[in-house]
């Protein structure tokens, strides 16, 4: 891989979960004073994140900043400063029932949900997550709305969640990739039973691309963060991709470097590179 890790960026973009945050899913001071130095010197700093745009609040408020943020895997842009939902690419309710026939007969026994958005991060107008009965959530203190399975299907989401506890989800989607060819996006954020399904083509990589047109910046600007399969495309689309010493192993395949741990300021450790505090 060519060696660009010496030229400023001017386009930088980290994961949360796993990367930005520690363990205690805290922004330590030094990466946020990082963070900081980046913006103050008119770089741009962007979110890119699994997370829907209801979850960026608690990133803002440990940042002290409100950037714009690639969510949903790349579904969604979203400007946290104004509050404001700029796009969304979406499943339809077709592909979504599709999709959801063939994880049931493939994966027997797993959950059904789907994440939706309106045109703010909690636009009371439409429900932000919907789960089906059965659905088992991944990480404490849901916020969903329990529906029929059929509700959960019945209108468009920017993605369906398909949840198998005690199972990988490398297994998973193993299971339903080939069933599913290149019709939808597969990905995973936790290898804990629970896989992701976007429209086809949308990855963290489509979203940035997709901000940086926005910002009017070229995305060969970029700088990225990552942990998890789901960061790889971006990883990769990225002029210098860096995971965290604590990525999984497909992110460490596919970054051209590999920084400290999220609990040891990893982010923190490659900005300083350009911006002391």
């Amino acid at each position: 891989m060519q060696d660009n890790s010496h030229t400023k960026p001017q386009l930088i973009a980290s994961d949360v979960d796993g990367t930005l945050i520690d363990d205690d899913e805290r922004i330590s001071d030094r990466t946020r004073a990082a963070v900081h130095a980046v913006v103050a010197d008119g770089a741009r700093f962007v979110l890119a994140t699994g997370r829907p745009p209801r979850w960026i609040e608690p990133v803002v408020d440990g940042l002290d900043y409100a950037p714009l943020a690639v969510c949903a895997n790349g579904a969604v842009l979203y400007d946290s400063a104004a509050d404001r939902v700029i796009s969304a690419r979406t499943l339809d309710a077709d592909t979504l029932t599709w999709v959801a026939q063939l994880a049931v007969a493939a994966l027997p026994g797993c959950g059904l949900a789907a994440e939706r958005v309106g045109v703010s991060a909690h636009d009371a107008a439409t429900p932000q997550f919907v789960s089906s009965p059965d659905y088992q959530h991944a990480w404490l203190n849901p916020d969903n709305t329990e529906v029929s399975t059929e509700e959960v299907l019945a209108h468009p989401a920017v993605k369906l969640l398909v949840r198998m506890p005690g199972i990988a989800s490398s297994y998973m989607i193993d299971r339903l990739a080939p069933l599913v060819g290149d019709s939808v996006d597969l990905t995973y954020s936790t290898n804990n039973g629970l896989i992701e399904v976007s429209a086809p083509g949308v990855t963290k990589a489509s979203g940035l691309a997709a901000l940086a047109e926005y910002l009017g910046m070229p995305d060969s600007a970029v700088l990225a963060f990552g942990d998890m399969p789901n960061d790889v495309p971006m990883l990769t689309m990225a002029r210098h991709g860096v995971a965290v010493a604590n990525a999984h192993d497909d992110a460490i395949a596919a970054a051209d470097e590999v920084t400290a741990s999220n609990s040891n300021h990893g982010v923190a450790r490659v900005l300083e590179r350009w911006w002391a505090n």
